[in-house]
């Protein structure tokens, strides 16, 4: 496993909370390398999720099927973890899908072993704790975008928050269907926000 690499993680996990050098070493030994292929599937609906990943390069997206159509809900760029979190808590077959949207290369960890760390240390709990937290309020956010903001205002936030990955690297048909609007409603907004600068 390359210094650098799991350097990346540590410092992603540090995020939440600062682990002691011993807190980190329960970890190592469980770290594994996962490439995927532009259009592979980390996870697909209908199946359990029993690993957790972390991006080192490349990019992925969440999404669901809805009467036979795709609903996509989330992103993910180098550094963000990645896993149907849901799926892994609950035991529970994955409702959402998480494909590579560009070919990726992920370190992984079994979710058991992250429950196991759990138990060993305080520290590693509260990294459960503070995941999770940040998960629920990434969910309230995401709602309430979706109920309260019009397409128009969704997409502003995208160009004006930490988002702007998503624009810079993701197809506009999957921004707008990200956004909840066709590929068609997404050129018009672009373009009555171009026209107004």
């Amino acid at each position: 496993m390359n210094v650098t690499h799991t350097a990346m993680l540590r410092d992603s996990v540090n995020q939440f909370v600062q682990l002691s050098d011993q807190d980190w070493e329960l970890l190592v030994p469980h770290l594994t390398y996962r490439r995927l292929n532009k259009g592979e599937f980390w996870l697909t609906e209908g199946k359990k999720e029993q690993q957790i990943g972390f991006i080192l390069n490349g990019n992925m997206r969440h999404y669901y099927i809805h009467d036979g159509e795709e609903k996509t809900t989330y992103f993910y760029f180098e550094n963000h973890l990645v896993g149907s979190y849901f799926s892994a808590l609950t035991d529970q077959p994955s409702q959402l899908t998480i494909e590579a949207l560009t070919d990726c290369l992920l370190i992984v960890f079994p979710y058991r072993t992250l429950l196991a760390l759990y138990d060993q240390s305080h520290s590693w709990e509260r990294f459960g704790r503070k995941l999770a937290e940040y998960l629920a309020l990434g969910l309230e956010e995401r709602m309430a975008a979706l109920l309260i903001l019009t397409p128009e205002e969704r997409y502003l936030k995208l160009l004006q928050e930490n988002k702007k990955k998503i624009i810079e690297r993701i197809p506009q048909h999957l921004i707008a269907n990200y956004l909840g609007i066709t590929p068609v409603s997404l050129s018009r907004i672009r373009a009555r926000i171009t026209g107004k600068k």
